[in-house]
């Protein structure tokens, strides 16, 4: 899988369509979107989807998102209640991923969904990532653009360091201003909080009119994002660290210092976005032992302590 020339394309309307290419041909593309890179495929092409999930070495029982242009779009996939709507109108284009019942003769590769009846689907908030969806006019299934369980790309120089020999070609767009992945959401039965991510659990509550109910962790996710030990850097991570050890890294937030600080002004925006790069920082200094400074649970900080959570867990 290491043997394959990797592209770079420009995000003009000449690169976009020589990527679209591309997916048509059954090929794997990295792409910038508002959250992370996504590592791009035909969702209807199963042949693709397979190549996809040995090149991140990724469990086929991990369901993957699929990426569309619209909520037009999203409706020939998957069948929408009025959460849906409700949730698609006020996050959408943007950082939601809606996990939903799968329409009957979608034509969605069995291996995107993990053979479940259900499809997690978003719209993404980025111009290349729009500009890609246009030139393909396809639906694209697309996790993060890195080996899977490692930490995710948020430029593609990310993508290039650990995808290159991998994939066919990743197209240039900038660093990903959210810098976490979407918040996943399941509205039937009820609306369930899958994967804390770029929206907060709030904004969402505020938009359905009560608490969300929490899915836990899975060996049999029904979404992505579920796995407990994921994201994970080289070192090994310890978590609210108030002190550091002899030995340790620290990888600071507010007022602290810190080899890598994720906002020295504590702001939580910041601190998302910087977070993947900052994992990427720690490898390429060696760092064996991290210590994280603590982090308040509400809005992003929520998404940033699922993430870091799961780069600590055992693995």
């Amino acid at each position: 899988m290491n043997d394959l020339t990797t592209r770079t394309f420009a995000s003009d309307a000449t690169g976009l369509s020589e990527a679209a290419e591309i997916l048509v041909s059954g090929g794997l593309l990295a792409f910038p979107t508002e959250t992370v890179y996504g590592l791009g495929v035909d969702a209807r092409n199963s042949d693709a989807v397979a190549r996809l999930y040995a090149a991140k070495g990724r469990p086929s029982f991990n369901p993957l998102i699929v990426h569309v242009s619209s909520v037009e779009v999203a409706e020939r996939y998957v069948e929408f209640d009025d959460t849906a709507r409700a949730l698609a109108q006020a996050f959408w284009p943007g950082a939601l991923t809606l996990v939903l019942p799968l329409r009957a003769n979608a034509g969605i590769s069995p291996l995107v969904t993990a053979g479940l009846q259900t499809l997690a689907i978003r719209v993404p908030n980025h111009p290349v990532a729009q500009g890609l969806l246009d030139a393909f006019s396809g639906p694209i299934a697309a996790p993060s653009a890195n080996p899977s369980g490692q930490v995710s790309p948020t430029t593609a120089d990310h993508v290039l360091d650990h995808m290159t020999g991998r994939i066919a070609g990743v197209v240039t767009g900038g660093a990903s201003h959210v810098g976490v992945e979407s918040t996943i959401i399941a509205t039937q039965p009820k609306p369930t909080l899958l994967r804390a991510g770029g929206i907060p659990k709030e904004a969402i509550e505020d938009t359905v009119g009560h608490a969300l109910a929490c899915a836990g962790d899975s060996a049999a996710p029904s979404s992505p994002g579920q796995l407990a030990s994921h994201y994970a850097p080289k070192g090994t991570v310890r978590l609210n660290a108030t002190t550091v050890d002899a030995g340790e890294v620290l990888l600071g937030f507010g007022d602290v210092e810190a080899a890598i600080n994720l906002s020295r002004s504590g702001d939580l925006v910041e601190a998302a976005a910087r977070l993947f790069d900052a994992l990427h920082q720690l490898n390429a200094m060696n760092a064996h032992r991290i210590a994280v400074s603590p982090i308040p649970e509400h809005g992003l900080g929520a998404a940033i302590n699922d993430r870091l959570r799961r780069a600590a867990a055992p693995r």
